[in-house]
């Protein structure tokens, strides 16, 4: 009896040694966590539109990781892309500049002037642009690294060949990013990258950079690091698993398949039903890969001293390419100029600033990515970087900040269906300068967020005003303008467009019922076989 009460007595005490030992290491852990530098991760969709996710209010694609960090995190509904392709966009992340200001106003390897004309009959010659981020510019990774932070790079970058790469624009790491801005060979394996061999066929493209992303972060959890996950997804070839595809073609069908799914825009047909079931289920995969971080930010207790970041780089599909999906009650989609195009999920998690607001309507753009991310992680901006941008910062700490303009350079066509313009947002207010005739466009997004009425004529003022301001801006920023092309053929125009509403809407409208058939047979390199894990 003597014995057991001993050893009960030393067992207490053995407990109590542990369990303040264990208190004093996890005040420690704790006290640790809160004098490092918050991490970042960066995370960013390729081809996403604003209402591709559940917590934006798709009833048809599925996304809760991704609604995890706009649940726990700040939703800017107000949030655009600093252009409506995908290059420029990701240049302005990288250097905080509007397009017209690092150059690059298209995506790289986009065709310009006659040879552009030549091929596709248009009014215009669109301009010239630059082809890699210029090497004056420092990089937001050029920035972080400075300021004592381990960069990496994973997924599409598209913004130059060699030696315009991520390992020299400041990425410690580099893992799949090279010239091309699609999933060569598709998004399982094998694919065709040059900086990411695939380790199994079959394997997943998008996991794999999530995972890779996962090791980094595992491999750097004791210091400062600055994460770059830039999904292909969900850029086209759109891809999937048989399992995924027939759950969202039974999710269609349970939902009501309408007969129609696509209407003509002004260009090209356009979809206005999200019903796609291959594309939702690579939208899910996407929401998949980023669960795989989130999880693991959790697991290793980095969750509460890590801002996360999501966006997309411009509109969803809904024109050109695969037609995937509809952005509604936005109008247009990549490419066009109309909200469809530039509007985006614009998604920051700062857990240091709990106690913030939830939704933001302040008007922001990729370009205020940069000095946001310094501000809150206190690296300094170099004086020689010019930043277009703002620190939203204050926004996030619930204060106000003052109006400014937004503004938009694209003096090309999209494939999509998008016109040459010019941009300027301001307040409420939204003026496209078109560069074909020469005419504007004035909506009121707070009355009109699906761009349906053109009102410059009941506001002259105010559109003079916003024109005056914008063509000041591309004076200043000594703006390339396209030129008109005086080999243009109107009759060959209107028959080229009367071809597109009737034969490609057909055949769109064909597509759309066989993705959604209990008989359709993809291609073999839609998947890799029924066993694929994704």
């Amino acid at each position: 009896m003597r014995i057991n009460r001993v050893v009960s007595l030393v067992c207490c005490l053995c407990f109590t040694t542990v369990f303040i030992n264990g208190c004093k290491n996890k005040e420690a852990i704790v006290k640790t966590e809160k004098s490092k530098k918050p991490n970042v991760i960066f995370i960013l969709a390729d081809d996403l539109g604003v209402n591709d996710l559940s917590y934006a209010g798709s009833k048809y694609y599925e996304t809760p990781n991704i609604d995890r960090i706009a649940n726990e995190g700040v939703e800017f509904t107000q949030g655009y892309a600093a252009c409506q392709v995908c290059s420029p966009s990701r240049a302005s992340i990288l250097t905080g500049q509007f397009t017209v200001n690092h150059g690059i106003t298209d995506w790289i390897g986009a065709e310009t002037g006659e040879k552009w004309a030549k091929r596709n009959n248009t009014k215009i010659l669109p301009s010239e642009y630059v082809h890699t981020i210029p090497t004056e510019d420092i990089t937001i990774a050029e920035a972080m690294k400075a300021g004592g932070y381990k960069t990496f790079f994973a997924g599409k970058w598209h913004l130059g060949d060699e030696p315009s790469t991520p390992e020299n624009n400041g990425f410690d790491i580099n893992i799949g990013g090279w010239e091309v801005g699609s999933p060569k060979g598709g998004y399982y394996a094998p694919w065709d990258n040059p900086k990411l061999k695939y380790k199994y066929e079959g394997e997943n493209l998008t996991m794999r950079l999530a995972q890779e992303t996962v090791d980094f972060i595992t491999e750097n959890k004791d210091k400062p690091f600055f994460a770059y996950l830039s999904f292909y997804a969900v850029h086209g070839p759109i891809e999937t698993t048989e399992q995924k595809w027939n759950k969202y073609r039974n999710k269609a069908e349970a939902q009501g398949i309408p007969n129609s799914g696509f209407e003509m825009e002004r260009v090209l047909p356009i979809r206005v039903v999200q019903d796609n079931p291959v594309y939702a289920g690579l939208v899910e995969s996407m929401d998949d890969a980023v669960g795989l971080v989130l999880d693991k930010l959790k697991e290793l207790h980095l969750d509460e001293n890590t801002i996360i970041v999501f966006t997309s780089d411009n509109g969803g599909v809904a024109s050109g390419d695969a037609f995937s999906t509809s952005n509604l009650p936005l109008r247009g989609g990549k490419g066009y100029q109309w909200e469809g195009g530039i509007r985006e999920p614009y998604l920051m998690k700062v857990p240091q600033l709990k106690n913030g607001p939830k939704k933001i309507e302040y008007p922001v753009s990729g370009v205020d990515f940069y000095p946001t991310l310094l501000d809150l992680t206190g690296v300094k901006i170099k004086p020689t970087q010019k930043i277009d941008g703002i620190s939203l910062a204050p926004l996030l700490k619930g204060k106000s900040v003052n109006e400014r303009a937004l503004f938009w350079h694209y003096p090309h066509y999209g494939n999509q269906g998008g016109e040459p313009v010019s941009i300027i947002r301001r307040g409420e207010w939204k003026l496209i300068h078109y560069w074909e005739d020469g005419h504007d466009e004035l909506y009121n997004l707070h009355k009109d967020m699906g761009e349906k009425n053109e009102v410059s004529k009941s506001n002259v003022t105010v559109a003079t005003q916003l024109r005056k301001e914008l063509d000041d801006f591309l004076t200043e920023t000594k703006a390339k303008i396209p030129v008109q092309n005086s080999k243009y053929d109107d009759a060959l125009s209107k028959k080229q467009y009367e071809n597109r509403k009737t034969k490609m809407r057909s055949d769109l409208e064909k597509q759309r019922k066989d993705f959604l058939s209990k008989d359709f047979q993809p291609n073999a390199n839609w998947w890799d076989s029924k066993t694929t894990k994704d």
